[in-house]
């Protein structure tokens, strides 16, 4: 499903805050990647959702070799990967209502036929109840924005999951019901799930098996 291959990356020319790493997520899989802050596992997880340009190396998802990232990805390839980041609030414009924010991918792929049913199928499967889908992203406690970041990243039935510190800002009953809605979708779906953080009891008893990133890259 996704082949990362002796990927050097970073944002700075000559100053690579990811070198030479190869990372493998079979179809189906969940592969955890623990790791300190400032190792580099953010970046690589760019990389695998073609946000990032690596360097250098090779990136096969789906079968097809990446040789675009962001915008210039095709769309077939761009809406194989779902991403959920660590920050909400970083991740979701304010002004939007929390419905208008699962939407988007489906209003950017022409979709909108899509929107009422799929929105509703998936408020109720993050635990969006009541009015919440109504109120604006501001309006709401991160925990209740991260469910509706989630089930953005959903809502174009992705094969490929990667949740970067997705529940690092979050307490334990939310992640539980974010784990448990991800892996509801997993069995449906059989989607291959790249989580990344560095709690490793959360990504040992979520995953198939954990790679450890021990070593930050040199200065």
């Amino acid at each position: 499903m996704l082949e990362l291959s002796n990927i050097t990356a970073g944002y700075e020319r000559g100053k690579p805050v990811v070198r030479d790493v190869s990372l493998a997520v079979s179809r189906g899989e969940a592969v955890g990647l623990l790791g300190p802050s400032g190792c580099g596992k953010s970046t690589l997880a760019r990389v695998a959702a073609l946000l990032h340009r690596p360097d250098s190396g090779t990136v096969v998802l789906d079968g097809t070799t990446v040789t675009d990232y962001r915008h210039r990805a095709p769309r077939a390839l761009r809406t194989t990967v779902g991403v959920v980041f660590q920050s909400p609030r970083l991740s979701a414009d304010p002004r939007l209502r929390l419905r208008d924010l699962i939407a988007e991918p489906l209003k950017a792929t022409g979709r909108r036929i899509e929107i009422r049913e799929r929105v509703d199928e998936l408020a109720r499967a993050v635990g969006l109840g009541g009015d919440l889908l109504t109120r604006s992203a501001h309006e709401v406690s991160d925990g209740q924005l991260q469910r509706a970041c989630l089930a953005r990243a959903l809502v174009l039935r992705p094969r490929l999951l990667i949740c970067d510190e997705m529940t690092a800002m979050l307490d334990a009953s939310t992640t539980a019901a974010l784990v448990a809605a991800v892996e509801n979708y997993r069995r449906e779906t059989q989607a291959s799930l790249l989580a990344v953080g560095h709690d490793q009891v959360l990504l040992d008893r979520w995953c198939d098996r954990t790679v450890s990133w021990d070593v930050p890259p040199p200065p």
